[in-house]
């Protein structure tokens, strides 16, 4: 028999933050809450709650709508992967490209979190839910590299809140076709679904009232042929987010089959190649573990199949 959702009703005993005041009054943390809030399914005074971070006083009514338990929709399997570092409340991998991160329509297996399942013993947070367990931030299926996931639900919390206040290290190694010009420089353009394929990251104008901020610093780091290799350092952590950027000045990055189209000269290459996905490569990651305080740094070296790419499109004269 399905389970049955169950609403919590009351009223707010502090004032603050909403997810706060929430998570203090219920048995919730305040990542559930803010899912839930995304969801739709909090009111506060009769009206739905918009914003985690909206300010709330004492005495008004609250609604707290929770569905009912999900399924479990990841199981553990034996899939290779590699662990840069573990301690009881996190793990950081380096993904290969092609895994998918967690399971979802048309993905329902071979995930990281599968493989983390069975690499964890199950001991990762519940916060994420039955499908996300764990998951903290994700990368897209064909990028490769770092990422880190929580087995703790405070070293969850700890990490969501470096991620929402832009304290972690992130930087992206990219090949993009052409030669950014200037060679450096920073993307400061809002990201949203795009108007004509929902499916698809766009930039939003600054006056539009949806999407979100978003900062992308990069520079060059090596001139190739019809391409360059760049580093992208993240301010934010929006989805597509450095694939939408680089796009939208012109230099969309190498391979991706979304957002740009190859230069011609290099299509050839790219089929003997076998090179089929975006060039995009989480380099670096950084953050202070949220139980030790300590602060941790990690670096992963290119997947041979960039390195190929950037081998075979180097100067002879570099």
């Amino acid at each position: 028999m399905a389970q049955a959702s169950e609403t919590l009703q009351g009223e707010l005993t502090g004032a603050g933050r909403l997810d706060k005041v929430l998570a203090d009054l219920t048995d919730l943390s305040r990542e559930r809450i803010k899912a839930l809030i995304a969801e739709g399914k909090v009111e506060v005074d009769g009206k739905p709650a918009t914003s985690a971070s909206a300010k709330v006083q004492a005495g008004l009514s609250f609604s707290v709508h929770l569905p009912p338990p999900a399924d479990p929709q990841a199981c553990p399997q034996d899939i290779p992967i590699t662990v840069v570092y573990e301690d009881e409340h996190l793990i950081v991998v380096d993904k290969p490209a092609g895994m998918v991160v967690h399971p979802a329509a048309g993905n329902p297996d071979g995930t990281l979190v599968n493989a983390l399942l069975h690499h964890c013993r199950g001991q990762l947070s519940g916060i994420g839910g039955v499908a996300r367990p764990g998951i903290v931030h994700r990368i897209d299926k064909d990028t490769s590299g770092l990422l880190v996931v929580a087995k703790s639900d405070v070293a969850h919390e700890g990490l969501a809140q470096q991620f929402a206040d832009h304290s972690l290290e992130r930087a992206y190694l990219a090949v993009c076709s052409g030669h950014p010009r200037p060679p450096a420089g920073t993307v400061d353009a809002r990201l949203g679904r795009s108007d004509r394929d929902r499916k698809k990251m766009a930039v939003i104008p600054d006056d539009a009232r949806r999407g979100k901020h978003a900062v992308t610093h990069y520079r060059t780091l090596e001139r190739l042929d019809h391409c360059a290799l760049v580093e992208c350092r993240l301010e934010t952590g929006r989805t597509h987010q450095v694939r939408v950027h680089l796009a939208s000045i012109g230099h969309p990055l190498v391979g991706d089959p979304v957002y740009g189209r190859d230069p011609a000269p290099l299509r050839p290459l790219l089929k003997s190649l076998g090179f089929h996905r975006q060039a995009l490569h989480a380099a670096r990651l950084g953050f202070v573990h949220p139980v030790s305080g300590n602060r941790l740094s990690f670096s992963s070296e290119l997947p041979a199949d960039m390195r190929e790419l950037i081998d075979q499109t180097g100067y002879s004269n570099r």
